[in-house]
């Protein structure tokens, strides 16, 4: 977007927060209640970029941009900071983080290091952000971990552990058993890690293979899927299995 666009985005985000002829319902916002939509913006840019939709994704991207602008107006309206210094503090991260480039350095440096200073004196774990899809934020706690020292050698700690906390949810009693299921999965996640898997992509990968067989068996049954007893239901999906021209991601759990 060109810097007259943004000014022109700017100025619209402006209007809907006007006190006097502003939108109701935009006015009402405060970041908190603007979260939850800012999360879901992101997610429908991913969705658009697996699907390699371009337009989907200019369109979902402008959608995501709006997040940040509204974000920012609340934040200006109470006198914090507006859209300028945040852009004005990303580009003073990159380049504190791009020395090589941006500056005099000779070698490229450990950004990892680099972004650990930066989060000086609050533990390895701190900044991995609470709002993260539960087995993403499982995935860099675990990888932050590992940086200093605490982890598995190999992949065979994890898949042991996963064993052990499978015996744990059935020994487990109902006050217990959610928390011996989140165990299992962050053993599941671990492992994943140790095999080089993104274990959120791995899932997201899952669903979207279910829904595609899903659909697939829906189509087969003649619309009349739900009243099939199970046996039938059951052997529409193995012929939807059977009959899919895309292979399967092996990375994906399988039915």
């Amino acid at each position: 977007m060109s810097e007259r666009g943004i000014d022109r985005l700017l100025a619209i985000m402006a209007t809907l927060r006007d006190p006097v002829r502003g939108c109701e319902w935009d006015l009402a916002q405060r970041w908190d209640t603007i979260a939850p939509y800012t999360i879901e913006e992101a997610f429908e840019v991913a969705d658009a970029i697996d699907r390699g939709d371009a337009a989907a994704i200019r369109e979902e991207l402008g959608d995501l941009l709006f997040q940040v602008v509204f974000q920012s107006r609340i934040a200006e309206e109470a006198g914090l900071f507006a859209f300028a210094d945040v852009a004005d503090a990303i580009s003073a991260k990159m380049e504190r983080r791009h020395p090589h480039i941006f500056g005099g350095a000779a070698e490229r440096p450990d950004w990892e290091a680099l972004k650990a200073d930066e989060r000086s004196g609050g533990g390895a774990l701190a900044g991995v952000a609470k709002g993260l899809p539960a087995l993403q934020r499982a995935d860099k706690l675990q990888r932050r971990a590992a940086r200093v020292g605490f982890d598995w050698t190999d992949a065979c700690g994890p898949r042991a552990k996963i064993d052990e906390e499978l015996a744990e949810i059935e020994a487990a009693g109902a006050d217990t058993l959610e928390e011996e299921m989140g165990d299992l999965l962050f053993s599941v996640v671990n492992w994943a890690r140790h095999k080089g898997i993104d274990p959120e992509q791995a899932l997201r990968a899952a669903n979207a293979k279910f829904e595609r067989r899903f659909a697939a068996m829906e189509a087969a049954s003649g619309g009349d899927f739900a009243s099939l007893p199970l046996d039938a239901k059951e052997a529409l999906w193995n012929t939807a299995k059977a009959g899919e021209n895309v292979p399967d991601r092996s990375q994906t759990p399988d039915r």
